[in-house]
């Protein structure tokens, strides 16, 4: 009931609310600088009134919660924007290191050393059998030699960090989403909406949240208390209420999908390693001996590599010992027993099951401890990400950088010394240098000795180079005069000469030719590779090759290896420089020192267009200066593109940052300002008290 001492309780209650006020507002003034911190609020609340003469008269206020400003959605717009700017940061970062590696305007840039290259051919096509040209012909291909494995090795060298900085990310994350289930039990706990508020809490939460996200992108579902459900933008659940799911980053694997119907128990194995994944698709059952078939993507499926005229490559499913080498040259496959990877399957394989070989360290979201998925950032052919997987934050970021970008370099600059291997070798194999041949060793190796040199199963790295043809050799006596003179007939029971034929013919067919073909020079398989030895008292060499044999075998090769990290200076030509190949054999079997056929045609070949092919960007053609320099484009245009969308991004998130700190953020004028007025309320209420208080005074004093 309404009286004296209901006034002396409105004081009370209106001291304890304004206190309460000046208290929170006490706490926004010490945590204005506090990262994370949400400025709270105490929501003041009329007290029950009561019905009475002269009408209805109020009790009052009570201090009903502390409130926390905050807005979810521009939060996580935020997010959203914030796990971008974090992967394009992280890429830029990243591709400006790559720009020093292929700065061209110093004197070591690969371009300038590929055009001193090709002019030191030019000076021997002048002098072919100077010593001294061959050997500044020779010091200018070594530099050429460090200047592409320098390289290779500085981009193996930030893929290696990529490594490390995603492993301490994705520990963090891990550590974050344990944080975040043990914040989600305590505000289950602590919060009883509309009484209390675990705001302390919830700051906490939101701030890693925040650092979550820059992480990996990620979506935000708060169902009330700790109902927090985070998933990554694919849907992969990462925290739900107290509950988290790790992710780790583990070694290469190989991800097998059966068909319904399919009956196959046995593994596929591989060898090599790839910045790529390569999906596995049978397309025709049966056995792993040949039978079975299938074709191989690199962008989960959804197209199929291609051989140079546009057709799906269709490979033979086989086993150890026909085992089948990829067109780049990365990966070797094959299906084996489930028990040892040397013993053939023994069950058939069915159209339709898939293999996904991923032959490098990966992302995966673990559900539980046997039950994972593959969640590695994989750029589409289309420049888009895939959104079965990661799509943000810094470890998208990394991975992009790793796989993407440094893969899609190294790719190039491999295609770039393949090419160049192959372009040199191919004219230098059909010339002869000052001296002529005692023995010759074969630099390119097959994995399979009777298998046709075309075929895949065979492991040539040039073996798509090969064509029908034949070569010449030509043998001599110890005073120089030729006593034999014949190209390899592969068939001897056939009258006439009878030609290679890649799709046909093996190295064994090849070692059977030259062995039935001459009388004072042998050939044999040493380690999988061709040797070709003259009798005492003779020599030999090499001319007219239509086939590309010697090329493709390694014999009297330029180069020896095939990519930037093992391109290098066949053993014969860095040991002796008179098998420099400057001239060439004629048809009477003569070599001119001063012939300079050969140079010239190497000297030539600085303006000639050849065809270099990557997985990525299929069949090009062009010279090996401007391919090279459309790899100097590519990462100068990357860069710029990753520097726009980090600028882009970064700007959107700030200006959500800075519209939650006008929700959200702490001001101190306004604080001042609620300070002074709750200091005023809180001296009324106090004044109040005195008057009830008097008045209870001078009503006892009446009595």
């Amino acid at each position: 009931m309404p009286g004296l001492d209901s006034i002396l309780n409105i004081g009370k209650e209106a001291l304890f609310a304004h206190q309460s006020a000046i208290e929170v507002i006490g706490n926004n003034i010490a945590n204005a600088n506090t990262p994370g911190y949400r400025r709270q609020e105490v929501r003041l609340e009329e007290a029950l009134a009561v019905d009475y003469y002269p009408g209805q008269l109020g009790t009052g206020v009570k201090a009903k919660e502390v409130i926390r400003h905050f807005d979810q959605f521009i939060e996580n717009q935020y997010n959203t924007r914030a796990s971008l700017r974090e992967l394009y940061d992280k890429l830029h970062t990243s591709l400006q290191n790559v720009e020093v590696l292929f700065k061209e305007n110093e004197d070591g840039g690969i371009n300038k050393i590929l055009a001193d290259f090709f002019s030191k051919w030019q000076e021997l096509t002048q002098r072919p059998e100077d010593t001294n040209t061959r050997s500044a012909l020779l010091g200018s291909t070594q530099n050429l030699l460090n200047a592409i494995h320098l390289t290779a090795d500085d981009l193996d060298k930030l893929q290696g960090q990529m490594d490390d900085f995603i492993q301490q990310d994705v520990n963090r994350v891990n550590e974050i989403l344990k944080q975040i289930a043990s914040l989600n039990s305590k505000i289950t706990i602590h919060e009883d909406p509309g009484k209390n508020n675990a705001n302390e809490l919830r700051d906490k939460r939101d701030a890693l949240v925040r650092e979550l996200a820059e992480k990996i992108d990620i979506n935000y579902i708060d169902n009330g208390l700790g109902r927090v459900i985070i998933t990554t933008k694919a849907g992969h659940t990462l925290v739900d209420g107290t509950n988290y799911y790790s992710i780790k980053f583990e070694t290469p694997k190989v991800l097998t999908s059966l068909s319904p119907d399919s009956s196959f128990t046995d593994k596929i194995y591989y060898e090599g390693k790839s910045d790529k994944e390569y999906t596995i698709k049978i397309v025709q059952g049966g056995a792993a001996d040949g039978t079975a078939k299938f074709k191989v993507s690199i962008d989960g499926g959804k197209t199929f590599l291609k051989d140079e005229y546009g057709n799906d490559l269709i490979f033979s499913a086989n086993d150890y010992d026909h085992k089948i080498t990829l067109p780049n040259g990365e990966l070797t496959i094959w299906f084996g027993s489930a028990n040892n990877e040397q013993d053939p399957a023994t069950s058939n394989l069915s159209v339709g099951d898939t293999f996904t070989i991923v032959p490098k360290t990966g992302l995966y979201w673990y559900e539980n401890s046997s039950s994972f998925v593959n969640i590695t950032p994989q750029e589409m052919p289309d420049g888009s990400l895939n959104e079965r997987r990661i799509q943000g934050g810094t470890i998208g970021g990394y991975f992009l950088f790793r796989d993407a970008y440094a893969g899609k370099y190294k790719e190039k600059l491999n295609a770039f010394a393949k090419a160049l291997a192959w372009e040199v070798n191919r004219i230098h194999s059909q010339g002869a240098g000052l001296d002529k041949f005692n023995y010759s060793n074969g630099t390119y190796s097959v994995t399979n000795t009777s298998v046709a040199l075309s075929d895949p199963a065979s492991g040539l790295i040039f073996g798509d180079k090969l064509q029908k043809g034949n070569f010449t050799i030509f043998v001599y006596d110890s005073s120089g005069n030729v006593v034999e003179n014949s190209a390899l007939d592969f068939d001897s029971a056939t009258s006439g000469i009878q030609n290679f034929d890649p799709s046909v013919h093996s190295l064994e067919d090849v070692r059977d030719a030259i062995n039935n073909s001459f009388s004072h020079v042998s050939a044999s398989i040493v380690d999988n590779k061709l040797v070709l030895r003259a009798d005492d008292g003779y020599s030999f060499a090499f001319s007219n090759d239509t086939s590309g044999l010697l090329a493709a075998l390694g014999l009297n090769t330029y180069f020896q290896g095939s990519t930037a990290s093992d391109l290098g200076l066949n053993q014969f030509v860095n040991s002796n420089i008179s098998y420099i190949n400057a001239g060439h054999v004629n048809g009477a079997g003569e070599v001119n020192e001063g012939d300079n056929t050969i140079a010239l045609q190497l000297a030539g070949l600085e303006n000639k267009n050849v065809s270099i092919f990557t997985t990525r960007e299929g069949l090009t053609s062009q010279t090996l200066q401007e391919y090279y320099n459309s790899l100097v484009g590519n990462v100068g245009a990357d860069t710029e593109m990753a520097n726009f969308n980090y600028t882009y991004n970064k700007t959107l998130a700030d200006d959500l940052n800075d519209r939650q700190d006008e929700v959200s953020g702490v001001n101190m004028d306004e604080e001042m300002a609620n300070l002074i007025k709750f200091q005023n309320s809180y001296a009324a209420a106090a004044k109040l008290i005195n008057v009830a208080n008097d008045m209870i005074k001078t009503v006892i004093n009446m009595a």
